[in-house]
């Protein structure tokens, strides 16, 4: 952040709203940052009024007035002196540079409390920009119109990306689905990874896993905004059955599905006692890592001949969907990503993110709310997502999607 303070201590909040929202998200997240941009741009609107807009052909006062470089300031806010870089104007009549009445204002502001603080952080955390300048306005002591009202719509269109950016540049190769209660309520989330290996978030929805129509919802929503499924999709999710049917009423033979080990395993020794739990844990762990479809395949069918005799609601549990938590063994891509896509590791790390993100609101009011949180929190956790592990090979994973598929159509049309 030290080299993004550096780059920005002359900018304004326009160049903030040209941004990409990686970097409005990565500033909102330093509160100081938002305030170093709004002292530039109350200081550029006089500057403005004496010397016209900068490149500008018209000169307000004759042209009495121009811009002369720069002098180094700083302005308190809290605890903290922000650096800024304030404009010199020279007045060509009087042969000297003037003073800027707004940044002598800004240098005299009264110590803000944290309470002043803590509201500018929840204005920002709550896409509420209106909020947000109202709290910084009240601690400036200067007048709504000092700020340009288009920066309060314009900031709040920005943060309502999340919910129409399109698809169309992206090649997705897979994307977890997972339902978190969060905020008190189930929510789904679909999380995209694209063909060089970058973990996009591409929708939620308060629903429940079990719930189809309304998953079909999201998923179709995701193709009209441009998701490209035609070369097939792998779908990894926890083995949902409201899931799964959204999935493939959706994407029909172009949906390959792999479902969690981790959630299969627990799934079947949550029927055993301790003790055999911990035996049938390691049994299956041990099975689930073979790296060749066969040798997996046959380990996981003799456990389940151990568990007929045992317990045969575990012994269920393991049949059912079997195959679908061999998909990455079957298409062959286990030694590449063994970790990546066998597990919904990768969308659960992001709901982890998002309980902590989300767990400091004591009381929610309304669905918007919680949407608004959960879709922030998402944001927020976007830019610190690493790549897939052997993200390089993920070629090889598309070609083998693309081969599965048909395969599939293939027995289809033989039929």
């Amino acid at each position: 952040m030290e080299n993004k303070s550096k780059e920005i201590k002359r900018k304004k909040v326009d160049w903030l709203l040209s941004q990409p929202i990686e970097t409005q998200l990565e500033l909102i997240s330093h509160h100081m940052e938002i305030c170093r941009l709004m002292i530039n741009s109350i200081i550029e609107q006089e500057v403005s009024d004496y010397t016209g807009q900068r490149y500008s052909h018209d000169k307000p006062h004759n042209n009495r007035f121009c811009r002369w470089g720069f002098n180094p300031g700083s302005v308190k806010i809290g605890d903290q002196k922000i650096p800024v870089d304030v404009p010199r104007v020279f007045d060509k009549e009087e042969n000297n540079n003037i003073s800027l009445e707004y940044y002598e204002k800004l240098k005299e502001l009264p110590h803000q409390d944290q309470q002043l603080m803590g509201s500018v952080l929840r204005g920002l955390s709550m896409r509420d920009y209106g909020e947000v300048v109202n709290q910084l306005q009240d601690s400036f002591g200067l007048s709504s119109s000092t700020i340009s009202r288009s920066f309060i719509e314009r900031s709040k269109e920005a943060l309502e990306e999340f919910e129409a950016r399109k698809l169309t540049s992206e090649e997705f190769v897979a994307i977890f689905m997972d339902g978190k209660c969060l905020a008190m309520q189930q929510m789904v989330i679909a999380l995209g990874v694209t063909l060089t290996g970058r973990k996009i978030p591409l929708g939620v929805i308060q629903t429940t896993t079990e719930n189809a129509t309304s998953i079909k919802g999201l998923l179709k929503d995701l193709i009209e905004r441009g998701l490209k499924f035609e070369d097939g999709l792998l779908f990894i999710i926890d083995g949902s059955k409201g899931m799964r049917k959204a999935i493939i009423e959706t994407f029909g033979e172009k949906a390959v599905i792999q479902r969690c080990q981790w959630h299969k395993r627990e799934n079947v020794v949550s029927y055993l006692n301790e003790e055999d739990q911990q035996y049938f844990r390691k049994k299956l762990q041990a099975a689930y890592r073979e790296p060749k479809y066969e040798d997996a395949k046959e380990k996981l069918l003799s456990i389940h001949e151990e568990l007929e005799v045992l317990n045969r609601s575990a012994a269920n549990s393991l049949n059912e969907g079997l195959e679908e938590t061999l998909t990455i063994h079957r298409l062959k891509m286990y030694k590449y990503f063994d970790r990546s896509f066998t597990t919904t590791n990768c969308i659960e790390n992001l709901n982890s993110q998002l309980t902590k993100y989300i767990r400091k609101v004591k009381r929610w009011m309304s669905s918007d709310q919680r949407y608004r949180w959960v879709v922030l929190g998402i944001m927020e956790a976007e830019h610190r997502m690493r790549r897939v592990q052997n993200y390089k090979e993920l070629g090889l994973l598309k070609d083998a999607i693309i081969k599965e598929i048909n395969t599939k159509m293939g027995k289809q049309c033989a039929a």
